[in-house]
């Protein structure tokens, strides 16, 4: 088999895996496109592999090797991941990542003016004049 074939295979999953990051808003399907991305890497490895091999006759095969600490890192990842969507899930109620950007606890935004103090509650002058 040609080289061609896997690499050609590889850069369409990679290419998918990086839209899906790129355009998804829920958190998990962000976290199987890079899964999807990690495997494409993962398919050169052995392609390159297997074809080096077999240019230079040797049988040390590294690229597999590589390949199985990728898979072994990839599962970790994963299962982090899920776990810290999980927990954001339950105290925010939503894994949509548009909706998690504003992580500051209590940082509530009612417009454009949302910094501006209240007439009222400036220097306690409002407090002054009322009672004038």
């Amino acid at each position: 088999m040609h080289l061609a074939y896997p690499a050609v295979l590889s850069a369409l999953l990679f290419c998918t895996g990086l839209y899906g990051v790129l355009a998804r808003r829920n958190a998990i399907l962000v976290l199987m496109s890079v899964e999807l991305m990690l495997n494409a890497v993962n398919l050169n490895l052995v392609a390159f592999d297997v074809w080096l091999s077999k240019a230079a006759q040797e049988t040390l095969h590294s690229g597999q090797a590589l390949t199985l600490f990728t898979i072994a890192i990839a599962a970790a990842e994963i299962g982090i991941g899920l776990a810290i969507v999980l927990a954001v899930y339950r105290n925010r109620g939503t894994s949509d990542i548009d909706r998690l950007r504003d992580t500051a606890e209590g940082h509530e935004t009612d417009g454009p003016d949302s910094d501006a103090l209240p007439a009222g509650s400036a220097d306690g002058a409002g407090k002054a004049e009322a009672t004038a």
